[in-house]
């Protein structure tokens, strides 16, 4: 199931808010979000519920078992134990098949026979709630929180179906009293319902819209691909991606306001930045800091250097790509992502501190847009021959699709309205508008909370008629 569809929005959430709010005990209003989100990811996951539940039995298990062990040796390897038992499911759904297909290939050239695999499915948001699940056995170890000995508030910490299936990746500790009381007041429904709206009209109106010429543009084969019509498929995608994750991200943050509970920000305006290491202190915050806490500190150890810094930048970065899928074309936009980075320490970064701004944003969006058609493309076959249309380095035949088949008026008012909401220029308005004296006339904020209800409202109807008249989209990165 997913936020944006009528079975979400129209039966599911309803029904969920009207028992949660008739009940008034904290544990009943867990064990129903709890049993809400089971059933929430077994509606599109079937079977591979259990592997949601194992996970949840077996955190409960290795929390307790770590915080008793605290003091004594043998905690280092029961935590060490407890992160391989939740990296096993993710290293096997997500890539076993890549290490057996690449295996193959490197039989077949010693002339020895390839090991057949079939696909294996990928349990959908398995990699979201497997780093959160490690997030809190560390923790625990590290006293920073304490063991849940409910296991039916841990298992509340994990399955929680707002931020389940992507996010943003929630800490333990920052949501811990939450789980246990929570007080929900009326301006933070009014306002989780106002996020909701945002997210849900970023993923169905502008995504979903992108997303057409986007998937129609990387289909097309080299010689039908001229080099203008590349660059608006990789500009659209780049949009695409953003108001997808961020819309999701909105609609998961709203979601949790109305419940009571206080999910952190991933995102902050990325493409308003001057830099690729700018770009991702904006993007993927929770999980950019994840890496950060639980993977590059612990390395960096108390002796940092410039090398093992710039070497556990690409460390973190190559990782990062592997998390994001299990190809060569996400291992290579890993790695391209972490040398910009390093780049940036470097010489570089100091000339361009010093240009001109434009110029500095002029970089980091063609940086950004170029690593994307990896990020983008099924294959880095795909991806080269993407790479020469863009450059006008593919020989382009007489079936190349001119550049207007794609972009027609909705695309460009869709552009227009996706490249002004993808900077911070409409919560700049907003700010100021409250931090105005005038703003203090009870008439003018009557108007103002009236023009503003009509908008959201507005929104949302959109929002229903279009996935009413629509078909199934599903969020980016539901298949990481």
């Amino acid at each position: 199931m997913v936020f944006s569809s009528t079975t979400f929005l129209f039966l599911f959430l309803p029904v969920i808010l009207t028992l949660y709010f008739a009940l008034r005990s904290s544990e009943a209003r867990n064990l129903l979000l709890l049993i809400g989100s089971l059933f929430f990811y077994a509606w599109g996951e079937s079977s591979y519920v259990l592997v949601l539940v194992f996970s949840v039995a077996l955190n409960f298990v290795f929390g307790v078992w770590i915080e008793r062990s605290q003091g004594r040796p043998s905690q280092g390897w029961i935590t060490g134990a407890a992160v391989a038992a939740n990296l096993l499911p993710l290293a096997f759904f997500k890539y076993a098949h890549f290490f057996v297909e690449n295996l193959s290939a490197s039989l077949v050239v010693l002339g020895l026979r390839p090991i057949e695999l079939d696909p294996i499915h990928l349990p959908i948001g398995i990699s979201f709630f497997t780093f959160q699940a490690i997030s809190y056995v560390v923790d625990v170890k590290r006293r920073a929180s304490p063991a849940q000995r409910n296991p039916l508030r841990l298992g509340l910490y994990i399955a929680l179906f707002p931020q389940l299936i992507a996010g943003p990746i929630v800490r333990y500790r920052s949501v811990a009293d939450q789980l246990g009381k929570r007080v929900v007041e009326p301006a933070e429904i009014v306002e989780g319902i106002r996020r909701f709206t945002i997210g849900l009209a970023k993923k169905v109106l502008i995504a979903n819209s992108l997303a057409r010429p986007a998937d129609q543009i990387f289909a097309l084969t080299s010689g039908e691909l001229r080099p203008e019509v590349a660059c608006l498929g990789i500009i659209a995608f780049a949009l695409q991606l953003y108001f997808d994750f961020s819309g999701y991200t909105d609609m998961a943050i709203g979601l949790g306001r109305i419940f009571g509970f206080r999910f952190p920000e991933n995102f902050n305006h990325p493409y308003v930045a001057r830099s690729i290491s700018e770009i991702w202190r904006r993007w993927h915050i929770s999980l950019m800091t994840w890496l950060r806490d639980y993977i590059y500190v612990p390395l960096m150890g108390r002796s940092p250097t410039e090398g093992r810094h710039r070497s556990l930048f690409l460390f973190i970065f190559l990782l990062s790509g592997l998390w994001h899928g299990a190809s060569w074309n996400f291992v290579i936009w890993g790695a391209l992502n972490g040398i910009l980075l390093i780049l940036e320490r470097t010489a570089w970064g100091g000339v361009l501190g010093r240009s001109w701004r434009p110029l500095q944003h002029l970089y980091t969006l063609l940086a950004w847009l170029l690593t994307l058609v990896l990020f983008r493309a099924d294959t880095l076959a795909h991806a080269g021959g993407y790479f020469a249309s863009l450059f006008g380095l593919a020989e382009v035949g007489p079936a190349a699709i001119p550049l207007v088949a794609f972009f027609d008026r909705e695309i460009q008012l869709v552009l227009v309205v996706a490249m002004i909401g993808s900077t911070p220029w409409i919560p700049w308005l907003r700010a100021r508008l409250e931090g105005d004296p005038r703003f203090e006339s009870a008439r003018l904020r009557a108007f103002t909370w009236a023009a503003l209800v009509g908008v959201h409202a507005l929104l949302l109807v959109g929002s229903a008629m279009s996935l009413a008249a629509g078909t199934h989209n599903p969020f980016i990165y539901f298949r990481f």
